[in-house]
C-alpha cells in the first residue's frame, strides 16, 4: 500500500500513546492521575445546556449555511466588541468546528507550496504539522536566551521574502507565558508593513492570573478589520470547560473570510447545529462561570509552584496565565518522551513531553484539575526521580519501594 509523501511527514504523537497507555493501566483498575489534559475541569453552564436542549426540542437537525448560525455569529460579534474593542460584520466571521479547523482553514487560505510561516517556541503541538499539511514551512523561533520570552529581534530576523504568516499563541500553551504589550505592538507594525498575517490564537485570553489582563492585537492597529492583517482565532473549549462542543471561530478581512467558507464548505460544511446552539448559549448567557474558573485555576497554578519548589533540580517559569506549566526536568533527562514514560509506569502519573513542543527535556503539567490530584501527582513525581524523597509511598492502596536510585 502506498502512503502520500505529505501524510508520512506528519508527526505521530507520543503523547497518544501515552494516554492510551494510560487508559489501559485505569481499564484494569490502576490510580493513574492525568496531568496532561488539555482541558479545565468544570461542567458547561447551564445556558449552553439548556440551549443545546431547546434545539433539540425542535427537532430541526438540519444543515446550517457553512459559516454558522446568523444568531450564533452575531453572539461572537457582540463577544468580540466587548473584549476587543472592535465590531466586526457578519461578513468578518466565520464559525468552524473548533479552533484548530479555524487555524487550519487560515493557514490553507492564505499559503502557498514553500511559502513560510513563523512558530514561537514553545509551540501548541499542532501548528507546524499543520502549516506541513498546507504545503508550507514551518520555521521556529526558540528565544536564544532559555526562556519562554522570545524577543522581536529574534523574530524579525526569521522574516524571509517567504514569509507569509505568525502565528501568536499569548498565554501560550504549553509554558502559560503571556508575551508583553510591547512585543504584540511590534509584531502588529511588522505585519502590517510587510503585508505578514499575524495568526492571534486567543483562546486562553481570558484565563490570565496576578490582575493582570490580556491585550488584543487590534489595539495596536488603526486599520479596520478589512484592512488588516490581523486575524483573530477564539473558541468556547477552554474558558466554558466545553472542548467536546468543537466550536471556534475567526475573525478576518471578509475577502479571507469568503475564501475560508469556501474551503471549509468542502471538507466539513457547517459545524454541527447542537454544537452551535452550546455555544451560543454559553457566549450569550451569565459570565460568571468564566471568572470562577480562572480564580480556581489561578489558586491551581499557585499549589502546583509551591509544591514543585519542594523538587530537587526542578525549574519552572511561573505561568502568566492558561492551565499549563512547562518544567524543565534535565537534571534527570534529556529525553522528555522517555523520561514521561518512566513516571507513567512507575508513578502511574501521565504528563505530555517537551519534545512536542520544541522544548526537550522539559514535561508539560497540567493543573486543571482538584488540588488533591495535582498534590498528590507531583509527591508520587518526587518519589520517582528526586533522590531526596522519601524511598516510599502509597499509590492507592499500595505501598511502593524505591529501589532504582
Amino acid at each position: 500500500m502506498r502512503i502520500s509523501q505529505l501524510a508520512q511527514q506528519i508527526k505521530e504523537s507520543p503523547t497518544l500513546k501515552l494516554n492510551e497507555e494510560a487508559m489501559l493501566m485505569k481499564e484494569r483498575g490502576a490510580p493513574v492521575i492525568n496531568m496532561s489534559a488539555g482541558q479545565p475541569a468544570n461542567k458547561a453552564p447551564i445556558t449552553a445546556i439548556l440551549g443545546t436542549a431547546a434545539k433539540l426540542k425542535t427537532g430541526e437537525m438540519k444543515y446550517t449555511p457553512v459559516d454558522g448560525l446568523r444568531s450564533l455569529k452575531q453572539a461572537v460579534i457582540r463577544y468580540t466588541e466587548e473584549n476587543y474593542g472592535r465590531l466586526p460584520a457578519p461578513e468578518n466571521v466565520i464559525v468552524s468546528t473548533g479552533a484548530k479547523q479555524a487555524i487550519f482553514n487560515a493557514l490553507f487560505s492564505i499559503l502557498n507550496p514553500q511559502d513560510e510561516v513563523i512558530i514561537l517556541a514553545p509551540y501548541w503541538v499542532s501548528y507546524p504539522e499543520m502549516v506541513k499539511m498546507c504545503y508550507g514551512v514551518p520555521v521556529i523561533v526558540t528565544p536564544e536566551d532559555g526562556t519562554f520570552y522570545p524577543r522581536f529581534e529574534e523574530i524579525e530576523r526569521a522574516i524571509s521574502s517567504y514569509t507569509r504568516a505568525i502565528i501568536v499563541n499569548s498565554p501560550n500553551n504549553p509554558s502559560g507565558v503571556m508575551y508583553s504589550e510591547a512585543l504584540i505592538a511590534d509584531l502588529v507594525d511588522l505585519c502590517e508593513r510587510r503585508g505578514i498575517f499575524l495568526i492571534m490564537d486567543d483562546i486562553y485570553h481570558k484565563l490570565v492570573f496576578d490582575g493582570r489582563q490580556h491585550t488584543p492585537a487590534y489595539r495596536y492597529t488603526t486599520r479596520d478589520i478589512d484592512d488588516s492583517y490581523i486575524i483573530v482565532i477564539n473558541g468556547v473549549s477552554k474558558l466554558y470547560g466545553m472542548t467536546g462542543t468543537r466550536i471556534g471561530w475567526a475573525i478576518a478581512n471578509r475577502r479571507l473570510v469568503e475564501v475560508m467558507t469556501n474551503v471549509q464548505g468542502q471538507i466539513t460544511s457547517s459545524p454541527p447545529v447542537i454544537s452551535q446552539a452550546a455555544a451560543e448559549g454559553a457566549l450569550t448567557g451569565m459570565q460568571s462561570i468564566v471568572e470562577n474558573l480562572r480564580l480556581t485555576i489561578q489558586n491551581n497554578r499557585d499549589v502546583t509552584l509551591a509544591e514543585l519548589r519542594s523538587f530537587t533540580d526542578v525549574r519552572v517559569t511561573r505561568p502568566d496565565g492558561t492551565f499549563y506549566c512547562l518544567v524543565d526536568f534535565r537534571a534527570y533527562s534529556h529525553d522528555s518522551v522517555e523520561l514521561a514514560r518512566f513516571l507513567l509506569h512507575k508513578a502511574l502519573v501521565v504528563t505530555v513531553p517537551g519534545k512536542e513542543f520544541g522544548a526537550e527535556g522539559h514535561l508539560r503539567l497540567t493543573y486543571s484539575g482538584s488540588v488533591k490530584e495535582i498534590i498528590e501527582a507531583i509527591d508520587r513525581m518526587k518519589w520517582a526521580l528526586d533522590p531526596n524523597a522519601p524511598n516510599e509511598i502509597y499509590i492507592g492502596d499500595r505501598k511502593m519501594i524505591r529501589d532504582w536510585l
